[in-house]
């Protein structure tokens, strides 16, 4: 942990780190800002809220669905600090048109949602196209045994600043929100040209700017490598259920556990506390060799945790009528410690779980396809995205409560659970099968 740590002081990984934190913080500022308004202050049904919650999800997401493959080749074809400082140029203005919203939401709440949302999936663009360079630029700027120690401090650092930006957002105002997003947009452009250069390695690439040919074709030539394959598949198959898990937490702290905004935001901080400290955890493990050796292990002890949490859940004492627990109340209750726990043990092996896949997309294909191989996995994770944000709507339409809706999620993660294996056997047998080509 403390060789990894060292990286911080490296100058071609901290700029990049603080970048890829304030960007992080300031979606999560922003997103969660607008959904704790969306739940709290405009609507008052279960099934309305995560409705909204899925959508803005949805529209989030999209952009990555759509323009991956595009954004994969930009990265692998031009200097990556060059795109780093367009889209960190972009956000300001982004977040100029979200500030708009959340100023107006207090007597306009249509037009301040509208705003956002609209806000929301062009930060949806920005992230797609800033996604493939926080990855596939470690290798360009690290040696091959630090890949791994910086892949899980950009996750580390990914999850601790959502959970500060979770944690703000539900502490503060809409006009405060509105005056962080810009000045941290701000920060983040000033920290992003600071990233030194990661010019293109190998021959340039002919753009194919046709969109959906270009994900196809992208796809097609990532996923037939096995261990690409399985790796991309179990990372897909997770951010399905973490989406699931953080489109459900409002309106489950709501109308499950009647309490306050603040209580919603100290559950999404827990997680992000949670997932920070299992990628940190699984690289002290691991060594620093890239390995799914705890992954299958990793996931079940999440779906575990999943089930702990709903059997919780369901001895809950609820709030008085048109009352809500604030956070020193929700903590003060008996049962909230199994609460607390329970969303804790998720995350950080959620954490142990998908770090090192994610080490495996930038390690085990050549350099000048690093970006291209990110996109691709964005391509498909986002599909998994979209897919447990209808898979919710359809559960709470069909009449299940948030709740029962967890159980879903422990199937998923056998699945993942599953997929991991295979994947670590593989990768097994290729590390086999190399010392036996050596020893002839």
């Amino acid at each position: 942990m403390q060789a990894s740590l060292r990286l911080l002081g490296h100058r071609k990984f901290l700029p990049l780190f603080v970048t890829q934190f304030l960007g992080a913080f300031n979606d999560n500022l922003f997103k969660t800002a607008m959904i704790l308004f969306a739940t709290y202050g405009v609507f008052q049904d279960p099934q309305q809220e995560s409705a909204f919650n899925a959508v803005a999800t949805g529209l989030f997401v999209l952009p990555f669905f759509l323009l991956s493959a595009l954004s994969g080749q930009l990265a692998d074809n031009i200097d990556k600090s060059r795109i780093i400082r367009t889209v960190k140029l972009a956000e300001i203005l982004i977040m100029t048109v979200g500030a708009a919203g959340l100023l107006v939401s207090a007597r306009h709440p249509m037009t301040g949602v509208g705003l956002m949302l609209t806000a929301l999936l062009a930060m949806g663009v920005h992230s797609t196209f800033f996604g493939p360079i926080k990855y596939a630029i470690l290798p360009q700027h690290l040696e091959q045994d630090q890949v791994l120690g910086g892949t899980g401090l950009v996750e580390a650092g990914t999850y601790i600043a959502i959970l500060t930006g979770t944690i703000v957002a539900g502490w503060i105002s809409p006009t405060a929100a509105a005056c962080g997003v810009l000045i941290i947009a701000m920060i983040g452009y000033l920290s992003g040209r600071m990233v030194p250069p990661a010019p293109r390695v190998g021959p340039p690439i002919d753009m194919d700017y046709n969109i959906l040919r270009a994900s196809w074709r992208l796809i097609s030539a990532t996923m037939h490598i096995r261990r690409l394959f399985l790796a991309i598949m179990s990372i897909s198959f997770f951010w399905m259920i973490a989406t699931v898990l953080v489109i459900i937490f409002p309106p489950l702290v709501k109308n499950e556990f009647t309490a306050t905004k603040e209580v919603a935001s100290m559950f999404l901080a827990i997680f992000s506390i949670g997932v920070a400290v299992g990628s940190v955890a699984v690289n002290r493990l691991l060594g620093g060799v890239v390995s799914a050796r705890y992954s299958p292990i990793s996931v079940l002890m999440m779906a575990g945790f999943i089930w702990f949490f709903s059997y919780a859940s369901g001895d809950w004492v609820r709030a008085p009528a048109d009352t809500l627990y604030t956070v020193r109340d929700f903590l003060a209750a008996p049962q909230s410690w199994r609460i607390v726990i329970a969303l804790f043990g998720i995350a950080t092996f959620g954490g142990m779980f998908v770090v090192p896949l994610y080490a495996f997309l930038t390690t085990t294909v050549s350099k000048d396809q690093t970006a291209r191989t990110v996109a691709a996995n964005n391509v498909v994770n986002s599909g998994a995205m979209v897919f447990g944000a209808l898979v919710i709507m359809a559960a709470t339409s069909a009449g299940l409560s948030n709740r029962e809706a967890l159980l879903i999620m422990c199937g998923m993660c056998g699945i993942c659970a599953l997929l991991a294996l295979k994947l670590h056997r593989a990768c097994e047998a290729d590390l086999a099968a190399a010392r036996e080509a050596g020893s002839r």
